[in-house]
């Protein structure tokens, strides 16, 4: 996709109260949600993508995980698509992963699954509607055979201490040499801890820094696969991307105390695209992806604000790299609802209210359509020179305060952000597992 003229960031700055088309041509291409059968023309125009992104505008929403399971079953059972990648731990995640293959020594249910997962914000995957997904995903699993199973991951560069433990216990138990050789290059991380931050703090203010060793032991696992003949693909794959998420995690975290902001937020997008790919790799020729995060990472950053802070995402990456014919980027929004979420870092989560979206938003503009839920497909007409506006887009993430809401809608150029937008008049809260 051609890069965006500076002169319609122009008025980022401020947002526009125009709409990319009037509300009687919304109307006529608004496809109504009214059960699975109405995602059939989504699911003719993706079913050949090499990647399918699905966003949402938080991570607490009932209705943005439904529909994501709707759209991923589909695409799974009816063409194919390989794998679900999501914005969460590797390492963690990749029991789920074991669960829906029915790989040795899983546990006995999705539910006991993730209510092991210990770190905030646990009800991101901690809950009743990707516990569905899950089960449903190894019904179907279970009717294949082992390298045809599709799987779930974590694509995210957080949780690096459960890496790297992960990683030496493999090691440990089975290559008593490559664990050395592992441990030796970890050595430098001891001092803090397990503290990802106290690291960062303390190469900035001077002690030597780890890329070198985390970067040698990437190398190491990655150019010696026949040092490992008794793991499966699928095994040496999971030594391989704890090792790497090490290694990107270090990055992240000392630039995040180091350097401009954009710099630490690329790093982690770059794990994230890099993950994608890797498991397109793994999957072999003709593989097909399906990816869930947030609206900030799917939707392409060059028709935001993004574009002028310099930060990038995913759905910008894999367009640049597969070409836009082989992606497709669904954004997910609503006008008013409920989220589960918490006050700052790390604080107890709690079922929020979001109020009304503000006036010059394309929730407020999308609101005044007749249906309650509904989907648009963005063509060549939205996208034509004279329909190009920028317009406030609502963005919650785990941290959230409904008072200052009105400063969470990020300018956005929607109908080149996307190929297809869903839409909710109101939204609930995710389910989250009672413990």
């Amino acid at each position: 996709m051609n890069q965006l003229p500076t002169k319609y960031f122009l008025g980022f700055l401020f947002f526009m109260s125009s709409m990319f088309s009037s509300a009687q041509n919304i109307n006529q291409k608004a496809i109504p949600l009214e059960g699975d059968m109405s995602l059939d023309r989504l699911i003719s125009v993706v079913a050949d993508k090499e990647l399918v992104l699905l966003g949402e505008a938080s991570h607490g929403t009932h209705e943005y995980y439904l529909w994501r399971d709707k759209i991923s079953r589909r695409l799974i059972s009816e063409h194919g698509f390989s794998f679900i990648a999501v914005e969460g731990d590797f390492a963690s995640l990749y029991h789920l992963n074991r669960y829906v293959k029915n790989l040795d020594g899983t546990v006995p249910s999705a539910q006991e699954v993730l209510l092991q997962l210990d770190r905030w914000p646990t009800w991101m995957w901690a809950n009743e509607e990707v516990v569905a997904l899950a089960e449903w995903l190894r019904n179907h699993n279970d009717k294949l055979p082992q390298h045809k199973k599709v799987g779930f991951y974590g694509m995210d560069v957080y949780d690096e201490w459960n890496s790297k433990k992960v990683a030496l216990d493999l090691l440990k138990s089975t290559y008593p040499s490559a664990y050395a050789y592992v441990k030796d290059q970890y050595t430098c991380f001891d001092p803090h801890k397990g503290d990802s931050w106290q690291y960062a703090d303390a190469v900035r203010a001077g002690k030597e820094n780890c890329a070198t060793a985390t970067k040698n032991v990437v190398e190491y696992i990655r150019d010696n696969r026949t040092n490992f003949p008794e793991l499966s693909d699928d095994a040496y794959f999971f030594l391989l991307q704890n090792t790497i998420v090490v290694h990107n995690a270090e990055e992240f975290y000392r630039e995040s105390v180091a350097s401009n902001a954009h710099v630490s937020w690329n790093s982690r997008v770059h794990h994230m695209h890099g993950t994608v790919n890797d498991l397109l790799n793994l999957y072999g020729e003709n593989s097909k992806g399906i990816v869930w995060a947030h609206n900030t990472h799917i939707g392409d950053a060059e028709y935001t604000s993004m574009r002028g802070t310099g930060e990038k995402n995913i759905g910008q990456l894999s367009r640049e790299g597969l070409g836009s014919d082989n992606v497709f980027l669904i954004g997910f929004s609503s006008y008013e609802g409920k989220v589960m979420a918490g006050s700052s870092w790390g604080a107890p989560m709690k079922e929020m209210t979001i109020p009304p979206a503000v006036s010059n938003s394309i929730e407020y503009k999308l609101n005044q359509i007749d249906h309650e839920s509904f989907y648009l497909i963005f063509d060549q007409e939205d996208r034509m020179e004279k329909n190009l506006k920028v317009m406030g887009h609502r963005a919650v993430g785990v941290v959230y305060n409904p008072r200052g809401d009105e400063r969470q809608f990020i300018p956005t150029i929607v109908p080149m952000r996307y190929d297809a937008l869903f839409f909710f008049k109101n939204t609930t809260a995710l389910h989250v597992l009672k413990r």
